[in-house]
């Protein structure tokens, strides 16, 4: 299917839809230009320094990190229900141990604005250049939190700040029979 520019806050309601729900993808790719997704349950999108940008949250023991890390660019891509078995997939397993593209339905196509592939089969694409990452105060986070999500009170999460220099939909994409 095409994909057609749209503004980034066009499917703003979908995407945070979706992220509360399955969760998105977020596409990285290692030095050799291999792509790897990671399935996400938390971001935002806001504006920052006058940018609009998607926040990510990743921990350091994750392999995305370690990709990141080295990267300057990244891609969230905003899967339809139908893909929720792709999307746990990709949460539960790791890059380290191979291919997640090859053990799912998904494929990869070349992004216009960034290095960083996107997800073919996903409606909506956000195309984010790294532009800060911060890691989260751990002396900050609040007992309910920590005890919710950091119970060993480590492996805190590093945020990094992704511009959206563009955002993509399918040219078909029915936001009304997918919400």
């Amino acid at each position: 299917m095409a994909k057609i520019p749209v503004d980034y806050r066009d499917y703003f309601e979908f995407t945070m839809e979706r992220l509360g729900k399955e969760g998105l993808l977020l596409v990285t790719t290692d030095p050799d230009g291999n792509a790897n997704a990671m399935t996400i349950g938390w971001g935002v999108i806001g504006i920052v320094w006058r940018k609009p940008v998607f926040t990510v949250l990743v921990r350091p023991s994750r392999y995305t990190y370690d990709l990141l890390e080295q990267a300057t660019e990244f891609s969230v891509n905003v899967p339809e229900q139908a893909m929720a078995n792709d999307v746990a997939l990709c949460g539960s397993l790791s890059g380290r141990d191979g291919d997640k593209f090859a053990r799912t339905s998904m494929t990869t196509t070349g992004a216009d604005e960034i290095s960083v592939p996107v997800i073919e089969q996903c409606p909506i694409n956000y195309q984010c250049k790294i532009i800060h990452k911060t890691d989260m105060a751990p002396e900050t986070v609040p007992d309910n939190i920590n005890n919710m999500f950091y119970k060993n009170r480590d492996n805190y999460h590093r945020i990094y700040f992704g511009e959206i220099v563009a955002c993509y939909a399918d040219e078909e994409f029915d936001l009304k029979a997918n919400f």
